[in-house]
């Protein structure tokens, strides 16, 4: 949502106060995204969300978006990606961006439709849990490969189901099993069915009535420790968090303020990762305790980090090829939501 200059601003929401007496080693990054869309998540204009993040200081930050406004005429608020990629010199400015933000930042990047599909996976086909997604959970990443295949041989089809997810999953005001939304889901199923390969198949035919029913009575009565199934930005924190952590220390995170980031939504993540085990059987956390520290939320205009993540994941969401080739390569992050 755009910010109106000069308007009053509302305090501040979300975020999970960090423990006083943080122990051992702690990191300090700061984060914001691109490409949020909301619910509609099969929004064409927007078919990646990128989360980015930094360990720059506020004193390296400040300097480095001067540095990039110094002969510009851009707003006096924040500094946009879209404005530094279409500027006079946009493609000096991009390759000294990033010379500086090597080995200082990181960007998870995330294919709505690949999402949808390891959400399928996740609260169909195993246990729904706040780890779903991540790293953590890589062993449920084949099946979710094997359906997302569908979308090469049976674009419409393929993108009639996973609209048909969407609206089942999307229980907000209802108080109770919509039958006719639970009857399209199952229709959308069974007309991708047909012609897919036979781990596609397998995959479909996984997704009983009993197991969907049961899971999406769960989310019309609110069960909490189901996480929010159309919010990429949960995943794509925890997978920043581990990433920053390395299984050594604790991160606290300074974030742009997001309505996703509830404190009892951080909380539970918060656990999640404390209690995850990933396949090479290192847990998300180190002694029992938790990578994440804390995350406290800001406005953007007010810390030029957040402004720097900002700017790096929106050059991220619209650069046109993420290939090895890609300057932006670097920066990737391994566990990033994207088909290999």
């Amino acid at each position: 949502m755009g910010r109106v200059a000069g308007a009053s601003r509302p305090p501040l929401q979300g975020g999970l106060p960090p423990a006083r007496d943080l122990a051992g080693a702690v990191v300090e990054i700061a984060c914001d995204e691109s490409g949020f869309s909301g619910s509609n998540l099969l929004d064409p204009a927007t078919p990646v969300f990128t989360h980015a993040s930094t360990d720059l200081s506020r004193t390296e930050a400040t300097e480095l978006v001067e540095a990039l406004r110094s002969d510009s005429r851009w707003s006096l608020d924040e500094l946009k990606s879209g404005q530094l990629l279409r500027g006079r010199h946009a493609d000096e400015a991009l390759v000294w961006l990033l010379s500086r933000l090597e080995g200082r930042a990181h960007v998870e990047v995330v294919d709505k439709e690949y999402f949808l599909a390891t959400r399928v996976v996740d609260l169909f086909l195993s246990e729904p849990s706040w780890a779903a997604g991540t790293r953590l959970t890589a062993h449920q990443r084949p099946a979710a490969i094997a359906l997302h295949r569908c979308g090469r041989s049976r674009a419409p089809e393929w993108l009639a189901f996973l609209a048909a997810f969407v609206d089942l999953v999307r229980t907000k005001r209802r108080h109770h099993v919509d039958r006719r939304v639970l009857e399209t889901f199952f229709q959308a199923r069974d007309a991708l069915a047909p012609g897919v390969d036979p781990e596609a198949r397998a995959v479909l035919a996984a997704l009983t009535r009993t197991r969907v029913r049961g899971v999406v009575t769960r989310l019309v009565h609110d069960d909490r420790t189901i996480p929010p199934p159309l919010e990429p930005l949960l995943t794509a924190l925890a997978d920043t968090v581990l990433t920053w952590s390395d299984g050594r220390r604790q991160v606290l995170v300074v974030h742009d303020e997001q309505s996703a980031l509830t404190a009892d939504r951080l909380r539970r993540l918060q656990q999640a990762l404390s209690d995850g085990t990933d396949d090479g059987g290192h847990g998300g956390g180190h002694g029992g305790v938790s990578p994440l520290a804390g995350l406290v939320t800001v406005d953007s205009r007010d810390d030029a980090r957040v402004q720097v993540a900002d700017l790096l994941a929106g050059v991220a969401r619209r650069w046109p090829d993420l290939g090895v080739d890609s300057p932006l390569r670097p920066f990737l992050s391994p566990t990033s939501l994207r088909v290999p």
